[in-house]
């Protein structure tokens, strides 16, 4: 964000929280119960996906899990991952800008949208030259039942009147893996033709918590040049010294993350790290790569122009 508009933060606030409130438009975005319909499909080919750790992934020693993969009416998502990976889909050569992207799908640490918030995501950043690299990482056990795991999704998305919804939930083997993805990518660049000093990280929902969390952990070897968090926790946080560039983006409408405060924006500014946000009226929670006819669907388009006016893509044409 540029210095100008930080500074009238209060006052955007203030705009954007007295849309966030306003029943119609929440009632219009609140999710659908049909939308979490799970049908079981066979495990898909991934014959690029790579391991992020040789033999078992510490920390899943004793896991006993086995992986599932569902459709959804709009989506397929995969939960009990315990063999955690990373899938390149790369640009073109003549089209490739050296800026590599690691894209971290949401779902709640309970599955991961691999569509509308990995795949579909990675193509149109290969498409615009960027090297993209999807994470499938670790998540929370889930029962192995359909019917089970759907009035788990009920009890989070869909609380009975007057029930408090469950406290958001949170993953350290994901972050492991989100770090663990980042020494990858860095460790293989010349290969995949990436410049090891452009290396970023977008994160959805659970991704975008898991993403931020390697920026704040900060660890020497795992640090990425840039990170994205879409639709994530906008609490304030303690920012690190040389903290990267963050571009955040949000819903002023998202009945489940919503935005009362803006605290994570403002302690990045006041760390004097860069920072760029992007809050739009309409979109709802988990607008991803989906297109629902509201200003949502740009945001793609301006973290690109985001990444372009940091110099990033120096290399595209």
């Amino acid at each position: 964000m540029k210095r100008n508009l930080l500074r009238a933060i209060p006052v955007a606030v203030t705009i954007a929280v007295g849309i966030g409130l306003s029943a119609h438009h929440a009632r219009a975005q609140m999710p659908n119960p049909a939308d979490f319909a799970m049908t079981p499909i066979p495990t898909p080919a991934q014959p690029d996906a790579i391991a992020l750790y040789p033999g078992v992934a510490p920390g899943s020693e004793a896991a006993t899990q086995t992986e599932q993969w569902e459709s959804l009416p709009k989506d397929r998502v995969v939960r009990n991952v315990t063999h955690p990976t990373l899938t390149p889909i790369l640009p073109a050569k003549g089209k490739a800008t050296g800026t590599a992207v690691i894209v971290a799908p949401g779902g709640g640490f309970m599955v991961l949208s691999m569509d509308s918030e990995g795949y579909q995501v990675a193509h149109w950043l290969a498409d615009h030259g960027i090297a993209a690299f999807v994470l499938k990482y670790r998540l929370n056990p889930t029962p192995a039942s359909e019917a089970e795991m759907t009035a788990m999704n009920n009890r989070m998305f869909f609380p009975a009147p007057g029930a408090a919804r469950p406290p958001l939930p949170h993953s350290e083997l994901a972050v492991a893996d989100a770090q663990q993805a980042v020494r990858l990518v860095r460790r293989r660049a010349a290969e995949w033709g990436v410049d090891p000093k452009h290396i970023g990280m977008v994160g959805f929902s659970a991704g975008a918590m898991t993403v931020l969390q390697v920026a704040l952990k900060n660890a020497a070897d795992a640090r990425a040049d840039f990170i994205a968090t879409i639709y994530g926790p906008m609490d304030a946080v303690e920012v690190p010294p040389d903290a990267p560039a963050i571009f955040v983006a949000h819903a002023a409408d998202d009945p489940l993350i919503g935005v009362e405060t803006f605290g994570l924006v403002e302690a990045w500014h006041k760390a004097g790290a860069p920072v760029e946000l992007h809050v739009y009226e309409h979109g709802g929670h988990g607008f991803g790569a989906s297109h629902r006819g509201t200003t949502s669907d740009l945001w793609m388009d301006e973290f690109y122009a985001w990444m372009q006016d940091r110099g990033d893509l120096t290399a595209a044409h």
